[in-house]
């Protein structure tokens, strides 16, 4: 374990230390390394403010009158007991107990379970409590319980950052699945690289996997295999001009610009090019814009609740244009959000949002139904592709580690998670390597139209 043998040392010197210091009734608590030990007569005193480590000739004599040079070599004596472990065997001793316990495999996650984005995030949790609970049941990966951690960075990239940080420093995880958006998963980027821990983003924008780091891996398809699919879509239905909302976050910005590179390649022109900021309630005014556009059609693209309220603007405004969208809109809460403004709703996303879009016996149907019969017996609802996104990621990271032995180092989870070849999920068949590590394509898309109060597979 890192660091194991220092902390067994300096905790056993800090609490012999504050023991000796108890030996007189009366006497002071002293802060040692930070931490603050006091003996009983003194705990219900407020504690006073600790101070710089004291040197010996600052020490003076406690309230009892009882010199703290009379304990001095009681408390030399812990020292050096301390120090060499009393006893205890080095690292790599023959009689040092090993160190490869069966505690659990420790893996983060770090999800919007509040703010803008809190749908994805929720979802996501689901499937992981949902996994953790199937595999531990079954006996754990390797006969170790795995165990994830999870953090909301409350749709905020700050957070995302201090979360990273927290379970890479606090609780030492072996790797990190999330976050749930670009923005915040672009944003954990620093101290990966600084740990050496490997992410696996639940997130669509490209910029993740496209902007390549070896600790960076993705289980969403990426903008740059739905916009072209949705925009291929829209060129089928007759539409040439368009009008593009999207939002300024970070799945936003990055799907806009795929959309503003990819829509002149297949002859279409936007006429109108508008923006909002994640949480906005009302869209009227962009909306107003385009209505005085010669737009064929509205394309929206972001991932938070504001794609319903741009719907339910439209028909408020009586602007009756076919409207496009991409992953962001593949959730309940949009079908939901919308009601009936959102009938006739076409969106591009991965296959397994309806899992007979796969051949029925195959690895991937099977894979997929048994996930959704699971999420839905559990949650009373059908899995959303962000539920279907962290079911991904936490397959990818248990066969991983199925490939290692013992307790791995983040190294070595990272190598074997680059090692994934054939494993089916919900996005699609994941196969990585050393410069992708993505690994979907074309094949793992369909398309879908909102009718009714759900989705079912366009033509």
């Amino acid at each position: 374990m890192r660091g194991r043998h220092l902390r067994l040392s300096f905790g056993v010197l800090k609490a012999a230390l504050a023991a000796a210091l108890a030996a007189t009734k009366d006497a002071q608590p002293i802060s040692v390394g930070g931490g603050r030990f006091s003996t009983s007569a003194a705990r219900s005193a407020p504690p006073p403010v600790s101070a710089p480590h004291p040197s010996f000739s600052s020490f003076r004599f406690s309230r009892s009158g009882v010199s703290l040079c009379k304990r001095l070599p009681v408390l030399l004596l812990v020292c050096a007991l301390a120090m060499s472990g009393f006893g205890c065997k080095t690292p790599g001793s023959s009689e040092e107990p090993p160190s490869d316990n069966k505690g659990p495999f420790k893996i983060g996650a770090v999800l919007s379970l509040t703010g803008t984005y809190a749908p994805l995030g929720e979802s996501a949790k689901k499937a992981i409590d949902l996994e953790v609970g199937r595999i531990n049941a079954q006996g754990g990966v390797n006969g170790r319980e795995i165990q994830v951690l999870i953090e909301d960075d409350g749709t905020d990239e700050a957070k995302s950052l201090a979360a990273a940080s927290r379970l890479i420093d606090r609780e030492e995880v072996l790797a990190i699945i999330g976050a749930s958006g670009t923005g915040q998963s672009m944003s954990m980027r620093s101290e990966l690289n600084r740990a050496g821990v490997a992410q696996i983003s639940l997130a669509g924008g490209t910029v993740i996997t496209d902007d390549f780091d070896s600790l960076v891996f993705q289980t969403p398809w990426s903008n740059t295999l739905v916009v072209p699919y949705i925009l291929d879509a829209m060129v089928a239905r007759n539409v040439s001009k368009v009008a593009l909302l999207s939002d300024s976050g970070g799945y936003g910005k990055d799907g806009r610009a795929v959309i503003l590179q990819e829509a002149p390649k297949l002859g279409l022109e936007i006429v109108s090019d508008q923006t909002f900021n994640p949480g906005d309630t009302d869209m009227s005014t962009q909306l107003t814009k385009v209505r005085s556009s010669d737009a064929d059609a509205i394309l929206l693209w972001n991932a938070g609740k504001e794609a319903a309220i741009i719907v339910r603007n439209a028909t408020d405004l009586g602007l009756n244009l076919p409207m496009f969208g991409g992953s962001g809109q593949a959730r309940l809460e949009f079908i939901e959000g919308a009601g009936e403004a959102g009938n006739g709703f076409v969106f591009a996303t991965g296959r397994s949002l309806v899992p007979d879009n796969w051949e029925k016996g195959s690895a991937q149907h099977e894979a997929v139904s048994k996930f959704a019969e699971e999420y839905k017996a559990k949650y009373g609802e059908p899995p959303d592709i962000f539920a279907g996104h962290a079911f991904d990621a936490m397959a990818i990271v248990v066969a991983a580690l199925e490939r290692t032995e013992g307790m791995p180092t983040p190294a070595e989870l990272r190598d074997a998670i680059e090692q994934t070849s054939g494993i089916p999920g919900f996005g699609g068949t994941f196969t990585f390597s050393a410069n992708d590590h993505n690994g979907l394509g074309k094949k793992d898309v369909a398309l879908y139209v909102v009718r009714d109060g759900k989705w079912e597979t366009a033509e």
